[in-house]
């Protein structure tokens, strides 16, 4: 199956598995497909599964009480998603994950996660890893945010995901930048990308 090689491949890249700590991680996932705008996790309820993206864009977003939205993350394809906070300490999500396009995933529960790292310590090094990774990259989108100019801000993304200006709507691009929509379309007509 092609899903299954590409998700072997992403995991073999994150933290390089023996074969039967492979085997036994990868024949857990099963398929599921969504519409866009599709929620995913609602804020309030624990994060049941560990999602990895075989099509589509989502994103994790905060909802204040005054109803306005700061997003927080996208995932594409190849990478895992889900409120990954809520799904390792499986506590109740302050945050939604909604599709913004159709979708296509594997999708794994944490019952199963919990009981191959209990199997495999080797698995159980890997979501360590994994989750390493997470912290880092969200202590550098802290220096961006608390940090950078809207300039700064809005190249660094280039640098990072030059291709997710096509994938995302700007009002989204906007939020994840902590700048105001009317900024941010200043920043794409004045900046030559």
């Amino acid at each position: 199956m092609v899903e299954e090689e590409a998700l072997r491949q992403y995991i073999m890249h994150i933290h390089p598995l023996p074969d039967d700590a492979l085997q036994a991680l990868v024949t857990g996932w099963k398929p599921l497909t969504v519409k866009r705008k599709t929620m995913l996790t609602a804020a309030g309820e624990k994060e049941r599964y560990l999602y990895f993206v075989l099509e589509g864009v989502q994103r994790a977003f905060y909802l204040t009480n005054d109803n306005r939205e700061a997003t927080i993350v996208f995932t594409y394809a190849p990478s895992f998603s889900g409120v990954a906070d809520s799904f390792l300490t499986q506590t109740p999500s302050e945050y939604f994950m909604e599709t913004l396009t159709a979708s296509r995933f594997l999708r794994i529960p944490y019952e199963e996660v919990y009981q191959l790292m209990k199997t495999y310590p080797v698995i159980q090094e890997m979501i360590l890893t994994l989750t390493s990774f997470i912290v880092k990259g969200l202590l550098f989108r802290q220096v961006e945010l608390l940090c950078f100019t809207n300039e700064e801000k809005f190249r660094a993304l280039l640098k990072r995901s030059p291709h997710i200006l096509n994938l995302v709507p700007h009002k989204y691009l906007a939020s994840y930048l902590g700048m105001d929509a009317t900024n941010f379309s200043k920043l794409m007509g004045s900046i030559k990308i």
